[in-house]
């Protein structure tokens, strides 16, 4: 696979850093730079992927840029502790662009869903502090994250729900939020997905694009490792669904992640 775009993307949210990618990452980077990606914002997951996201993002500087945050899977009884740890780093360094992931996810388990709930909560407070952009996972949760966010709809916190896989009333519900932006990634080039049917009463302007890399890469490459440069088949249906040129898609896409995340 060889693409040369002289577009740039942004692939707002990936995880480059874990196992998937320890063997040919500068492979991957090459490959997302023929495809055109000029930005790849890394979300963290917990306190055990601290350490590679940051190296990546040390050894790509410029392309990759960290975020801190607990990601709702990880949160368990001792989730305070992992706070206390990611806290500390907040204090401590100034190279975070963003708190993510955080959010609720209730499709596995829901024995964590008090905690999953304090968790996100304390995590919003962080990112109004710090004047830092949300990256919300939200899965079988929707009612519970809405409900949340209510309280904080006039002030300054914005962000983006990643991934989003909702109805269009739950899209409706989440433009509400004039600060954020709504995460399209590879599932909109799945056969059955209802996105196209959905982003048609998004504006584009309030659209991100994604990966989620390693995870849900799209069409034709589903089933396998995703990476960045499949963000621009993402890129190819969501510009058919606007029936707009995909440099253009690119470009606004692209500028609504910068100015979200800062233009570093």
């Amino acid at each position: 696979m060889t693409y040369i775009y002289s577009m740039n993307l942004v692939d707002s949210h990936s995880h480059l850093y874990l196992e998937e990618f320890s063997q040919d990452l500068p492979q991957v980077m090459e490959r997302a730079r023929q495809a055109g990606v000029s930005h790849i914002f890394m979300p963290n997951i917990d306190c055990s992927t601290v350490k590679s996201m940051l190296d990546v993002c040390n050894k790509y500087r410029g392309v990759c840029y960290p975020m801190v945050g607990l990601h709702p899977t990880s949160v368990s009884g001792n989730f305070r502790d992992e706070l206390g740890i990611l806290k500390h780093l907040l204090d401590t360094r100034r190279d975070f662009v963003g708190i993510g992931e955080v959010g609720m996810d209730l499709y596995w388990d829901k024995t964590f869903v008090n905690e999953q709930r304090e968790a996100l909560e304390i995590q919003i407070k962080w990112a109004l502090e710090y004047d830092l952009p949300l990256v919300i996972h939200c899965r079988e949760a929707f009612s519970y994250v809405y409900e949340l966010l209510q309280k904080y709809k006039s002030n300054s916190l914005r962000g983006v729900f990643h991934s989003f896989t909702g109805t269009q009333e739950e899209a409706a519900m989440l433009l509400e939020f004039p600060g954020f932006f709504i995460g399209i990634n590879g599932i909109v080039t799945f056969n059955k997905s209802l996105l196209p049917q959905i982003l048609s009463s998004i504006p584009l302007e309030r659209i991100l694009l994604e990966t989620d890399a390693p995870y849900l890469a799209p069409v034709p490459y589903r089933g396998r490792r995703n990476e960045s440069a499949y963000l621009i088949r993402t890129l190819q249906k969501v510009s058919e669904v606007y029936v707009r040129l995909p440099e253009e898609v690119a470009q606004v896409t692209s500028e609504n992640a910068l100015n979200l995340f800062g233009k570093p």
